[in-house]
């Protein structure tokens, strides 16, 4: 337990008015109006207050004193992390070239007379290729290989899409004439009314994308065919991966509408029939950071002296997956030290002036007196370079080398910005801020995530103890769960667990979950699982600190799908579709692996989920009169399978919910 930090002068202000009335009476008897009214006691509580906030000012000098002793200790406030975005690219019209939107791209919200504008900006070239459709096929449940319908088509004539009566797995296969990863297709259908039997808002089809060893979703963000059934759209989301393959010989850039079997959804008794399709691309999607990009920032001119520092002209900085770079120029270098610096065209003069790359590096504890290395506060935005220390016997050491007298000290590129204001809702991305040709519009269709607010510096000071007794080693589970938080502060929970499996070394198992946004948002597997480069920094930044020998594993949790089946009565006076929107919520939100549990920190690993809880849940509903006939169903997130799991839904210690589809049944009072 901390040690109580004495206040300095511990007075209040009612003290020092009660203090000045006391020496009134003793020194000047004949002032006996000691009420508020009288201007002398006006100006005795003037005063009073004045002194009062010289104490309050005193009395955080033991604060003071405390947080400078943690900066002697190289504990330094987290900088904020930038939402990232995944931001779609429209085009005004089909193209018969590529378009590239470059690096650097500026989008953002619309800015408002209450809200200023949150830009996002591209990180890499997004190619927004040119292909159509060229093959249309078909495969049904009596065919072994996909049957060529393309020449079938546009003749005055209807094509059935699958067999007579559509069953399960038949497909309508499309080839593009190129892979196109993260693409916005649209396919153009002249249909005729004829899949007879499903619900035109949620036929049975599952629209895919081929990458070569598995089909993978596509979202679909319209469908104006309602199932195949009357001319219109289909407009796809591609896949990351999506690529040209071979399908039977032919070799495209596969997508098909699969017919599905579903208790939930109304299947087809006739097969969709189809006349004429077209099918091209519309845009691409490309990763947005909220951050802006500063290239090339000269830092200043050396002192030649050690320890000199350097303040950015932008703060804080966000981290980034390019190195922060810190170049010396220098006029004289050997041609293997140096790299050039070219402001002409290739075939001008020769560069006059080179540059050396120095080192980010945490500190300057293994640091030679050559070693080109440097440290930075991200937080303040403070380039330091080596000191030199005085050893006992006199003589110094240089900790890192110090940049030559004279030479330029310039940031290569950084990022700026950040926090949480970047994660906004899906679909708020609308302003394209920098003008490319044939780019119509930009639009967000998930919510951008993984923005987190500079550490405050209450939260510094109550991780600065912790972090003297972790330090940097990780022995303990706490330990790997507090630096795998130092490590990615975006994770939204880490979870560490022993793993002691037989004859094997002992080892931890890292569990990781990113920031999903609020309950209110749908949730997808896919979106609980980490980039590859989060994990890869978690699990460097752990290797180094790990005691040797110890095996670790960093990974998502497994995911178990919980849908509630539940028949609810109302109250008289309230909206059955309401109560039944307010009683999924409560579900999602309660469940939530992120905001749920009872701490609304997230459902606990491995925690059981018990059908009294449920209960309890849907009663505090408001508008809630009678809950009855709750039913538990482990829900596969993969396949979308359901299980009856009766009363009690059990979970492993490295188990999570993802809440599914809950089926809420708005019943009369018996």
């Amino acid at each position: 337990m901390a040690l109580p930090a004495p206040r300095l002068d511990d007075r209040s202000f009612q003290d020092l008015v009660d203090d000045a009335k006391r020496f009134i009476q003793e020194r000047c008897p004949e002032w006996t109006d000691h009420n508020v009214s009288d201007p002398g006691i006006t100006l005795v509580e003037t005063f009073a207050w004045m002194t009062d906030l010289l104490l309050f000012r005193l009395n955080r000098v033991p604060d003071r004193t405390f947080i400078k002793f943690l900066d002697l200790l190289g504990v330094h406030r987290y900088a904020p992390t930038a939402a990232m975005a995944a931001v779609d690219f429209r085009l005004s019209a089909p193209q018969d070239e590529p378009i590239t939107i470059p690096a650097g791209t500026v989008v953002s919200t619309p800015r408002t007379i209450s809200d200023a504008a949150v830009p996002f900006t591209t990180i890499s070239d997004l190619r927004v290729v040119s292909s159509a459709i060229d093959v249309v096929a078909n495969r049904t449940g009596k065919q072994r290989n996909i049957r060529d319908i393309t020449a079938t088509l546009d003749m005055d004539r209807a094509i059935p899409c699958f067999s007579d009566t559509p069953e399960p797995d038949d497909a309508l296969y499309f080839g593009f004439d190129a892979g196109l990863p993260d693409h916005l297709v649209v396919i153009e259908f002249d249909c005729e009314v004829a899949g007879h039997g499903i619900n035109p808002n949620r036929p049975p089809l599952r629209w895919e994308a081929w990458d070569g060893d598995d089909w993978e979703p596509c979202d679909v963000s319209l469908d104006e065919t309602g199932g195949l059934n009357r001319p219109g759209n289909v407009e796809l989301q591609l896949p990351p991966n999506h690529a040209i393959a071979e399908i039977d010989d032919v070799r495209k850039g596969w997508i098909r509408a699969r017919v599905i079997e579903d208790d939930e959804i109304e299947a087809y008794r006739s097969s969709p029939t189809i006349r004429s399709i077209r099918g091209y691309v519309i845009g691409a999607t490309g990763n947005a950071v909220n951050a802006e990009f500063v290239d090339s920032e000269i830092l200043g001119i050396s002192s030649g002296v050690a320890g000199q520092e350097f303040h950015l002209k932008n703060a804080p900085v966000v981290a980034s997956d390019e190195p922060f770079v810190v170049l010396i120029s220098q006029p004289d270098l050997d041609e293997d030290d140096a790299e050039s610096v070219d402001d002409e065209d290739d075939d001008g003069p020769a560069p006059q002036v080179g540059y050396q790359p120095w080192e980010l590096r945490s500190d300057f504890a293994d640091s030679g007196p050559d070693d080109r290395h440097f440290t930075l506060d991200a937080h303040a935005g403070i380039v330091k370079f080596g000191p030199m220390l005085r050893d006992p016997d006199g003589s110094a050491r240089r900790h890192g080398a110090v940049p030559p007298r004279g030479v330029t000290i310039t940031a290569s590129r950084y990022r700026t910005g950040g926090g949480t204001a970047g994660n906004v809702s899906a679909g708020a991305i609308s302003v394209l801020r920098s003008s490319i040709p044939m780019v119509a519009s930009v639009n967000n269709r998930r919510s951008a995530r993984g923005g987190v607010d500079a550490e405050t510096v209450d939260q510094a000071k109550e991780r600065g103890p912790v972090q003297l007794r972790v330090r940097n080693r990780a022995v303990t589970i706490e330990d790997f769960e507090y630096l795998a938080r130092e490590a990615a502060p975006e994770l939204a929970r880490v979870r560490a667990l022993e793993v002691t499996d037989d004859g094997a070394a002992p080892g931890v198992r890292v569990l990781l979950v990113p920031d999903v946004g609020g309950p209110e948002e749908a949730l997808e597997l896919r979106d609980l699982f980490p980039n590859e480069a989060l994990r890869d920094r978690v699990v460097e930044f752990l290797d180094r600190r790990r005691v040797i020998g110890t095996r670790l594993v960093v990974e998502p949790p497994t995911y178990l799908g919980l849908r509630v089946d539940a028949d609810v009565t109302p109250l008289p006076d309230a909206n059955p579709a309401d109560v039944e929107t307010e009683v999924n919520i409560a579900l999602r939100r309660y469940f939530h692996p992120v905001a749920g549990g009872r701490n609304g920190t997230g459902w606990e690993f491995g925690r059981d989920v018990r059908v009294s809880e449920v209960y309890a849940v849907i009663q505090r509903v408001a508008g809630v009169d009678i809950v009855q006939n709750v039913e538990l169903f482990v829900v596969n997130p993969e396949s979308g399978e359901s299980e009856s799991a009766g009363d009690v839904v059990e979970l492993f210690d490295t188990d999570l919910l993802l809440p599914a589809n809950h089926q809420i049944t708005m019943v009369n009072e018996p």
